[in-house]
């Protein structure tokens, strides 16, 4: 009873009057209906914070897919700035082109049009040629300028007679010993000694040009010498009527003729200031005697070698081969012969 004494004095109890119950009991209803009022109130703002927690959320995402959006848009703008340049590039470079490709037209337009009038030209030129006025009239031309040949060198031929000489006291014309063929071959031709051949029945010999001595006979010098001399005439006059430059042309002077060379010549030019000796190249000629007398044998050998050199030419103009450099009169006469041939009207 005590302990209840104590608790009951602990406890503040309020003593309502039973006039103020019902206004207390009001009030007490009231308050409850305000608590609960305001738990609903809390717990309606709590759903709406939480939804406008979920909004800002979805909204931050989006947010962050905008501006990734973003950053994606101008990655793109700048790769379509960069391909923007390019083909802004690209389209100079392809003005350029055109620009070229419109110039090489133009030339292949103008070369085309030349191409096509040298065409026609030379199918008219062919029409012409391929006509039987035009080719047997070219042939026909051809034919009368090697009988005019022919006919000319028969004339030198006359004029300086290349014969063997068989005996003492007789010789026999060059057409009845036949050498050689156009093609160099001898089968089927009788052998003679060239050292045997004479031009306006003088010998050539070649002994004195290998060596002189004060034993030569300056007889036998004199006849090399008019032998050579005519040699050189003969050869002049056939290369003008085959019109052939000689390579190493005459200074005609019967038995004291002249061969030039107009190969560069290389001297020793020694220098005051120094010792040393340099070469200069001459385009000068040098002359060769075709004569011994008072002359160096060297240089009238070289003479002799170089005037071989000539009828070589000749021979290979026409399609024959040379006898040799040492066989002078045989390289007339096998020229002679072999212009004053059928063969060569019809080659």
């Amino acid at each position: 009873m005590m302990m209840e004494g104590e608790r009951d004095s602990d406890l503040k109890v309020k003593v309502i009057e039973w006039e103020d119950f019902e206004q207390e009991l009001a009030r007490l209803w009231s308050l409850s209906s305000a608590l609960k009022q305001a738990n609903q109130n809390k717990l309606s703002l709590h759903r709406k914070l939480h939804s406008l927690i979920q909004i800002d959320a979805h909204s931050l995402n989006q947010l962050n897919e905008l501006e990734e959006m973003h950053e994606k848009l101008d990655a793109k703008k700048k790769v379509m700035q960069d391909m923007s340049m390019r083909s802004k590039l690209a389209k100079e470079d392809a003005n350029k082109q055109e620009d070229q490709l419109s110039v090489q037209v133009r030339s292949l337009l103008v070369a085309g049009t030349a191409l096509s009038v040298a065409r026609k030209r030379l199918q008219e030129s062919n029409r012409l040629l391929a006509g039987e006025k035009g080719y047997v009239r070219l042939r026909n031309l051809q034919k009368r300028l090697r009988m005019r040949q022919q006919y000319m060198i028969s004339q030198v031929s006359l004029l300086y007679p290349v014969k063997i000489s068989v005996g003492p006291a007789e010789e026999q014309e060059l057409e009845l010993f036949p050498s050689s063929s156009r093609s160099g071959s001898s089968a089927g031709s009788k052998p003679f000694n060239h050292g045997s051949l004479t031009i306006l029945g003088l010998h050539l010999t070649m002994l004195p040009f290998k060596q002189m001595s004060f034993f030569t006979d300056k007889k036998e010098v004199q006849r090399s010498a008019t032998a050579l001399g005519y040699v050189a005439h003969a050869v002049s006059l056939i290369a003008s009527y085959l019109k052939v430059p000689l390579r190493y042309p005459f200074r005609l002077g019967g038995s004291h003729s002249y061969i030039i060379d107009y190969s560069p010549s290389i001297e020793p030019i020694s220098s005051d200031s120094s010792s040393n000796t340099e070469l200069s190249t001459s385009m000068k000629h040098v002359e060769f005697p075709l004569f011994l007398e008072g002359q160096d044998t060297t240089r009238a050998a070289y003479a002799v070698f170089l005037l071989n050199k000539d009828l070589e030419q000749l021979l290979n103009f026409i399609g024959v081969k040379s006898l040799g450099p040492c066989h002078v009169l045989a390289n007339l006469k096998e020229l002679l012969r072999n212009i004053q041939s059928a063969d060569y009207i019809d080659t």
